[in-house]
Parts: structure tokens; sequence; C-alpha cells
């Protein structure tokens, strides 16, 4: 991601990375490293995380008065409490809108 960012850079190309709430509070924070990073930085997308996740994940990046803050701590910044995590397992289901179907009509996880 960073590579094309950079190229943008040549170019006037903005970056908008996607962050949506079924990316996960790491993949967040990784999002809000690219745009402190890049000077093609143009809008990020962003999803507020529940009071469980912020309980699981401490260190998740903010939004305070409009902007989005990334915190102080080393690397991403993020942690994961794995003893609270166990207490809130994934739900084995399909989300329709991310279905992927074999020609057969099977669903398939990408």
């Amino acid at each position: 991601c960073m590579k094309l960012a950079r190229m943008g850079e040549y170019f006037g190309v903005r970056t908008a990375w996607h962050g949506p709430g079924d990316n996960s509070p790491v993949g967040m924070a990784a999002n809000i490293h690219m745009d402190l990073a890049a000077h093609s930085f143009g809008i990020q997308e962003w999803a507020f995380r529940t009071d469980e996740e912020h309980e699981v994940f401490p260190g998740i990046p903010e939004v305070r008065d409009g902007l989005a803050y990334a915190n102080d701590r080393p690397g991403l910044g993020i942690d994961m409490n794995e003893g609270l995590a166990a207490k809130h397992p994934c739900r084995e289901q399909v989300t329709r809108w991310t279905v992927s179907r074999l020609p057969d009509g099977t669903i398939v996880r990408p």
C-alpha cells in the first residue's frame, strides 16, 4: 500500500483507504499509520468501534473533533487482550454482502 501511496505522490493522486467495521482494529491502526506517513493522504474511511473492541484492543486510534489520532505507543500502538478476546469468539455466519460463490452456487470463503 505504501508503494502505491508513494507512486500517487508523483501523479497527484490521493489515497482513500478502506476502513469499514469489518476491518479489524489492527487494520485500522495500520491505515492511520499509512495516512500519517504518506504525503498523498486524501481521506480515511472510518468505522467507530464498540466498547468491547476498545477493551479487547487497547490503543485503537480515536476520532476527536473530526480528526483521527494514532497514539504514541511503539509499533502500530495497539495491543490485544487475549483473555477478553476469548470471551468474544467469531460468529460462524455468512455475511450476505461478502458472499463468494462457485459457478454452481456453493458458498465459499475467499
